[in-house]
This record gives structure tokens, sequence and C-alpha cells, in this order.
């Protein structure tokens, strides 16, 4: 079953680097991980604001921002499903990195899997980097690209930073098409929730023995 899954960006090394085990990560290490790198993101994401004088992108409340960032999450989920059954390199990197996210984790912990990066992420990668680089298709170009590289994992594991730099453009797009935060963010958010929801949903036997 496909998924995708943006957080969280700084996780332990691959062992071996020939192969896709990663070093087994628990609940508390993975919590703490998803907390320290919030806030790092949003320090780094005010320090920058600050001394660059940089103009941040509003999050402006409505209907419509909601609606076109639950559209953008679909977009994105439907389009991984896609890409998950046509390339192998993927479906093998995106199960191990889920494996390693999540396992460790239950249910209530899915609040957070989704808040913390889809807020600390969006207001640094889209809300700030996006108009401090110029607001421009080369600031989003440039912004998806460390987007993606940062959630590299492992040597092995670069389809998936490959797709997380397709999904940064596609988040950073809809930052500049309706200059408005919420909508990356409610994408971001939601993306994450239903990407963990489901793989907790079927592997749920797998946790029950593990």
């Amino acid at each position: 079953m496909p998924y995708v899954l943006l957080c969280p960006l700084f996780l332990k090394p691959v062992t071996n680097p020939n192969s896709f085990d990663m070093e087994p990560l628990t609940r508390t290490q993975i919590l703490v991980v998803m907390g320290v790198t919030a806030i790092i993101l949003l320090i780094v994401a005010k320090i920058w604001q600050y001394f660059g004088s940089v103009a941040l992108i509003k999050i402006q409340f409505s209907p419509d921002g909601l609606l076109y960032g639950a559209a953008l999450a679909g977009i994105i989920i439907v389009a991984s499903s896609i890409v998950y059954r046509l390339w192998p390199a993927y479906r093998q990197s995106a199960d191990a990195y889920l494996q390693l996210v999540l396992k460790p984790l239950v249910w209530p912990d899915l609040l957070w899997l989704g808040l913390l990066p889809g807020l600390s992420e969006e207001l640094l990668f889209r809300g700030v980097m996006l108009p401090a680089l110029g607001y421009d298709f080369f600031a989003l170009i440039l912004s998806s690209l460390v987007f993606g590289v940062l959630h590299l994992s492992g040597s092995q594991q670069w389809p998936y930073v490959v797709w997380a730099t397709i999904v940064g453009f596609a988040l950073g797009y809809s930052a500049l098409m309706t200059d408005n935060l919420l909508v990356p963010i409610t994408a971001h958010i939601i993306t994450n929730w239903m990407s963990s929801g489901l793989w907790k949903f079927n592997n749920r036997n797998s946790d029950v023995t593990s």
C-alpha cells in the first residue's frame, strides 16, 4: 500500500550503506526528533526573517484556503500511490522510511506527526525561504531541492528525496499561486495524517506482534 510522509527531517543514518536496514528508533526518540526538529526549523525561520528583513507569506484563514489545501493533499497522496506502484526503488525507499518512523509510534502520536512538521517546515521552506530567495520560479526550485535533501535519512534513500523534492515543489507552487501559507500548511498536515494513519491501520497486526 503506497504512502507519502514528509517528516521528520533528521533521523539516524542507515547503518549499512548497501542496504535499507536502518538504526531502530524508540517511540521517545522519534517524538524527541520531531519536537527538536520543529523547534530548530522555527528558530531558523525567525532568525532568517528578522535579519533578512523577510516579509513572511501570510496565513489567511478562509474556507477556500482549507479546501485548496485538502485538495492538494489528495492529489499528493494519489500521485504517491501511482509512483509507488510504478517505481520499485521508491517503493523500497518509502517502505523503509515509513517503517522506521511510524512503527514505534502509537495512534495519539500521529497528531504531532502532522502538526509539528506541517507548521514548522512550511513556515521555513515556504513562508520564509520563498520570499527570501525572490518569490519566483528560481526560489521555488531551490527551496524544493533543499526541502527534499533534508529528508535524506541514508545513502540508499535517494528515491524518497526525489519524491520529497517534487512534493516540496507542489507545496511551494500552491503558496505562490494563492499567496496564502494556509494552503501548503493544510496540505502538509493532512498528507501526514492520512499517510501515517493508513500505514498504522494496515500494519496494525505487525504492531501488536512486535
